[in-house]
């Protein structure tokens, strides 16, 4: 009988034990995929995942341990603390050798890894030579670490809300990590082998399966880091000259729809938890874009036929239409100006007498058709579409303070895109911030974008910036380049304040330059500025860029101006 059972236990348990302990020590761990970079137009590095390490204990084994006095012997495998012995045995020990290596306290340390199981974690997101110099501990088989990764951005808060960032899984939350996620995102891997009793360690020859982890790919922004720096610094020191709230500003490539700057002045660091909770001003915030929408208003006005651009028109001081009275910013006579000269004199009532025969119906034609109530299609976490109610919600004082861009709100990109259509002959582009995507092998894919749609003729848009350096040459002692033409169109509006009446005051600006041969679209917007008009406080905030870019590019200067349209007659 107890040579059956002999039998028994060597040839059929003796193997279902081998096989079971074969299985215990079967170990699969993840091979995690590294995150994407996000980087700039020129290749700068704005946000990368680094590799780090979670350092991990087995506290049955700590509480087991029992230190090696070193000698001249044993100096590879013993234990000592600044050259003195542990004096320890235990937790107690583990945590002494590891408190400097972890800038933790012993006893924190030691209370760690007295807990029952055989995995804790001790500290998360340490560096290589934390790592390593742990590994030089001679505790192997009781602490360990773990590969991982962390996300570090390197402007703080140059790019803040608009960068976003990750979670505690490296997924993205907020802005442009979280908007292209999916992209950044790689595909993790893993490893099967055998390892030891404690800590993990692999038993060598013991691999049995190993599936590369594959790492996402980098996103290549428009955004160029110079422009983007100088733009940020600029509306902060706006935001401190003018006493705003806040100040927002745009830098868009007028025949690509690039956007090569996108900033604000609040001071919020990507990564941080502000920044994954919110999102970025320049895409959230919207506002009533005052006098800069009546360019929508008369580039419908030349495309309807409704208006020449040379029509003269008398403008008293005032104007009653649909039993509503309409006023200037400032008091005057009857005035003979132009169309062109309404548009450079910012006059409310002139673009409600021009109105005339312009139905709501064109009225709201035109400002979809230059993208105003509609997203950008840049997919930025927090954007604002603004607001653009139907004509038949119009009361009989909305239907013509849309002409002069009051009764309807845009984000800065719509704004923006107002005045880089006109400058690209007509054409809408759609607006883009992300260029290209580059894979883990290195192959690098252009992002596909729309065609861009024709919103008006190209006569019809040389007239409007023809009107609008007219526009730019009334504020030329405030907002000039040296050398270089601009056209723009300033604006103010009242808008709701912190109890909801009409206390506050949104100052904005936008320019075209160089006027003779477009390239960039510049617009500045500010809450509550010292100054209030928008060409005396957001225009000059424009021109700083404007130079900064005439520079950087190296754009030639202008030639003189021979065809201006008479602004009166």
């Amino acid at each position: 009988m107890c040579l059956v059972k002999l039998a028994s236990i060597q040839l059929i348990d003796g193997r279902q034990m081998a096989q079971a302990a074969t299985a215990s020590r079967t170990s699969t761990i993840t091979l995690s995929a590294k995150r994407g970079r996000i980087l700039d137009s020129n290749g700068t590095v704005l946000a990368q995942s680094v590799e780090r390490y979670t350092i991990v204990a087995n506290p049955e084994a700590a509480q087991e341990f029992t230190p090696i006095d070193c000698n001249k012997n044993n100096q590879d495998y013993c234990h000592q603390i600044d050259g003195k012995p542990v004096g320890a045995t235990g937790a107690a020990a583990v945590g002494r050798l590891l408190a400097k290596a972890l800038d933790m306290s012993a006893m924190e340390l030691g209370a760690d890894l007295s807990v029952s199981g055989q995995y804790v974690v001790l500290k998360k997101d340490v560096t290589p030579q934390v790592k390593r110099s742990i590994d030089n501990l001679n505790l192997g088989g009781i602490v360990w670490g773990e590969l991982s990764s962390e996300r570090i951005y390197s402007d703080g808060d140059l790019m803040g809300s608009l960068l976003g960032g990750v979670n505690d899984e490296g997924t993205g939350v907020a802005g442009i990590e979280l908007s292209e996620n999916k992209v950044l995102t790689g595909t993790d891997g893993h490893q099967t082998y055998q390892r030891g009793n404690y800590g993990g360690e692999e038993i060598p020859g013991t691999m049995t399966e190993s599936v590369a982890a594959k790492d996402g790919s980098d996103v290549n922004l428009t955004i160029d880091r110079d422009v983007q720096w100088y733009v940020k610094k600029i509306l902060k020191d706006a935001k401190s000259k003018y006493g705003a709230s806040w100040v927002i500003g745009v830098v868009q490539d007028v025949q690509t729809g690039e956007i090569l700057a996108l900033a604000d002045s609040d001071e919020v660091e990507a990564g941080t938890n502000e920044a994954k909770l919110g999102s970025s001003r320049a895409v959230s915030e919207t506002f009533e874009p005052g006098s800069v929408g009546k360019l929508i208003s008369e580039a419908g006005y030349l495309q309807t036929g409704l208006h020449k651009m040379t029509d003269q028109f008398t403008v008293p001081n005032s104007v009653t239409e649909d039993g509503q009275t309409f006023k200037d910013s400032f008091d005057h006579g009857n005035m003979r100006w132009t169309l062109a000269g309404i548009l450079q004199q910012s006059s409310n009532i002139g673009m409600v007498i021009a109105g005339k025969g312009y139905t709501d119906e064109q009225r709201y034609e035109y400002m979809t058709k230059f993208g105003i109530g509609q997203y950008t299609g840049l997919d930025l976490p927090g954007e604002s579409s603004g607001v653009l109610t139907s004509p038949s919600s119009w009361d009989l004082r909305t239907r013509n303070t849309v002409l002069f861009g009051q009764g309807y709100t845009v984000n800065i990109l719509q704004l923006n895109n107002v005045a880089a259509t006109l400058a690209n002959k007509g054409v809408r582009e759609q607006q883009s911030i992300i260029k290209s995507t580059t894979d883990s092998s290195g192959k690098t894919t252009e992002v596909k974008k729309k065609q861009g749609t024709r919103v008006v003729d190209e006569q019809v848009a040389s007239d409007m910036m023809n009107a609008m350096e007219s526009v730019s040459e009334g504020y030329s002692k405030f907002v000039k380049v040296d050398g270089y033409r601009m056209a723009a169109k300033s604006g103010t509006a009242q808008v709701a304040g912190p109890t909801g009446a009409l206390t506050s005051i949104v100052s904005d600006y936008s320019v075209v330059i160089p006027a003779d041969n477009p390239r960039f679209a510049v617009t500045v917007a500010m809450k509550d500025p010292q100054g209030v008009y928008g060409g005396l406080t957001a225009g000059p905030v424009s021109a700083q860029i404007c130079e900064f870019l005439m520079q950087k590019y190296e754009v030639p200067v202008s030639s003189p101006r021979k065809d201006a349209i008479p602004v009166t007659w």
